[in-house]
């Protein structure tokens, strides 16, 4: 699929990019390969390919759910600047 000079001025519009005029001819070119390229990927067969989350077939390392603190909300709510019944008192922000 070739794209012509005003296909690309237009392409540029919608995407708000500022195209210099003498860049115009090397934006088609490439824009064209691209198409192109995705033209020939659409004719492949991708039945049998199975879809994965990493091209290297990887596993994420995934750290052991430990709680590793202790229960300190008696303590942060005694430096609390206003606390009411156990919650925490803030000022309205949204009228």
């Amino acid at each position: 699929m070739s794209l012509s000079a005003a296909e690309v001025k237009k392409i540029a519009h919608l995407a708000r990019l500022g195209i210099e005029e003498e860049n115009v001819a090397a934006y088609a070119h490439d824009l064209s390969g691209l198409l192109d390229l995705i033209t020939q990927m659409n004719g492949l067969d991708t039945a049998a390919v199975l879809p994965m989350s990493h091209p290297l077939d990887q596993q994420q390392r995934l750290r052991a759910d430990v709680v590793t603190e202790s229960n300190q909300r008696e303590l942060f709510q005694t430096i609390a600047p206003q606390v009411e019944e156990g919650l925490y008192l803030v000022p309205k922000v949204i009228d």
